[in-house]
């Protein structure tokens, strides 16, 4: 896959088209139409990689992972019961989640908000 190609389908992904992302960059709106023939210097693929949020090496090619920034869904995590997934994305003040962390984590983004928030609710009114 080519820089254009990367760059083309992270713009698509994002739902932007590439004179959008141009635009943002404050690059010519032919500017990547004119990568297929020429390569970026190192400054812009920089600002390319920071506006998409990976590396070069991935625009590059040489690193086929994931962006570097891709967002966690966290109702996707907090409907997990697989514990690699906790530890590799979630931490609580640097340390391991406890149980109680992940149980609170579950509850508040889970299918289940109104319920958290009318025992929040419930446990404040039981405090007064």
């Amino acid at each position: 896959m080519t820089i254009f190609e990367r760059v083309k389908e992270l713009s698509e992904k994002q739902g932007k088209s590439l004179q959008r992302v141009s635009e943002d960059l404050g690059f010519s709106s032919n500017y990547f139409y004119r990568m297929k023939k020429q390569q970026p210097t190192a400054e812009k693929l920089k600002l390319i990689a920071d506006y998409f949020n990976v590396s070069v090496d991935y625009l590059l090619g040489r690193d086929e992972a994931k962006p570097v920034n891709e967002p966690i869904d966290l109702a996707e995590v907090a409907n997990s019961d697989d514990d690699a997934i906790w530890e590799t994305f979630l931490s609580a003040g640097g340390r391991p989640l406890t149980d109680k962390d992940k149980a609170v984590i579950k509850a508040v983004f889970s299918d289940r908000w109104e319920e958290f928030a009318e025992k929040a609710k419930q446990a404040k009114a039981d405090k007064k």
